[in-house]
């Protein structure tokens, strides 16, 4: 394996639409979702293990997850586990992790990514980053991957690409990015997909530190400034302390929208592996395998009548009985249970926050 290759496995979000599954003390990137005998961290670390040596795989994730990365994932040194007092959003952990790397090896290229998406062919997609990083290695580059769409879809951002492909790369699809677009609504998806040239936006990236940290400090000088100042810290028993005391001073900020979006070069690298950001119980229904009529049932004691469309998940031995339901979400876990319109998923986001103001962050 390349000495010079390294991954960044980001896992400190908590899911929220996931809810009551995903809950605060356990996201989903912790928890096997898909029934596999692995948890979405797991798949991810498996995932990239097979390119990237263990021993230059990172992982940045929240200080109170310390425990259950772990357990669940021990084969990395425990130095590699970064762990954030706060939430900041991606830009912060990013280039926190710029800064750890770059102790190690500052010729590093970097592959950084989410711990909780599915992908369905494993191949194509250690091909696709493996043409990532040979390409950043040799060019002044920050690179995305686009997903080319396969629906009109409103859940995720949008990246446009020039239509001509770099020189050099024509075979393997490598663009110059046009521009970045957030979720739009169902009849922009539409345009979006019938255009040719827009693709979904899978948040994964690739960069040489050098190219990276020369983005922060021309587009997040503050953040940059304030990692900086850790030199000579990182790595050694002073790094958390001196962490805890800088987060709070970050910016809450995405590194799309600190970066990717303000910088002129911006590449995406169109890719087709059966992509999901498993980002709600719809995108879940729609990867989970289903009955006859349609449901996706998980649970030990699931008894469904004239029922159809539905994704059911219960955990433990509870014993659930669904009639006349079409298209539904049923969930429980623990004391609490969730029942809502499939289409109206996007409100469970607002049931939590309801939830917390009226009850408090016990059930979250």
């Amino acid at each position: 394996m390349d000495k010079d290759h390294y991954c960044v496995i980001m896992a400190g979000g908590i899911g929220s639409r996931f809810w009551p599954l995903s809950k605060t003390q356990r996201p989903k990137q912790f928890l096997d979702i898909l029934g596999l005998g692995r948890t979405l961290l797991q798949q991810t670390f498996d995932r990239f293990r097979q390119v990237i040596s263990e021993d230059q795989i990172y992982i940045v994730s929240n200080l109170e997850y310390r425990d259950i990365i772990r357990d669940q994932v021990p084969e990395i040194p425990q130095e590699n586990i970064l762990l954030e007092p706060l939430r900041r959003n991606t830009a912060p952990c990013i280039d926190y992790a710029n800064f750890r790397i770059h102790r190690k090896n500052p010729e590093a290229k970097v592959v950084v990514a989410p711990s909780d998406h599915l992908i369905i062919k494993e191949v194509e997609f250690l091909k696709s980053v493996s043409q990532g990083l040979d390409f950043v290695k040799s060019n002044d580059a920050l690179l995305t991957m686009g997903i080319v769409p396969s629906r009109p879809e409103t859940g995720y951002g949008y990246i446009q690409s020039i239509r001509k492909p770099v020189d050099g790369y024509e075979s393997i699809g490598l663009m110059k990015v046009k521009t970045f677009t957030e979720k739009p609504d169902l009849d922009l998806a539409r345009v979006f997909m019938e255009s040719g040239d827009f693709y979904w936006n899978a948040g994964i990236f690739f960069w040489s530190l050098r190219s990276i940290m020369n983005a922060f400090d021309t587009y997040l000088p503050e953040i940059h400034s304030l990692f900086r100042q850790g030199e000579g810290i990182y790595g050694t028993a002073k790094e958390q302390a001196f962490v805890e005391r800088t987060y709070g001073n970050c910016r809450n900020i995405s590194i799309d929208y600190g970066v990717m979006e303000k910088a002129d070069n911006v590449y995406v690298l169109i890719s087709d592996f059966g992509w999901s950001d498993l980002g709600t119980w719809g995108s879940l229904y729609e990867q989970l395998n289903k009955d006859e009529m349609h449901n996706s049932v998980t649970g030990r004691h699931v008894f469904m009548y004239e029922s159809f469309g539905n994704i059911v998940n219960v955990q433990g031995d509870k014993l659930v009985v669904l009639q006349g339901l079409k298209d539904y979400i049923v969930v429980q876990n623990e004391n609490i249970i969730l029942v809502c319109r499939r289409e109206d998923e996007q409100k469970i986001k607002q049931f939590v926050n309801d939830i917390k103001t009226e009850i408090g962050e016990d059930m979250m």
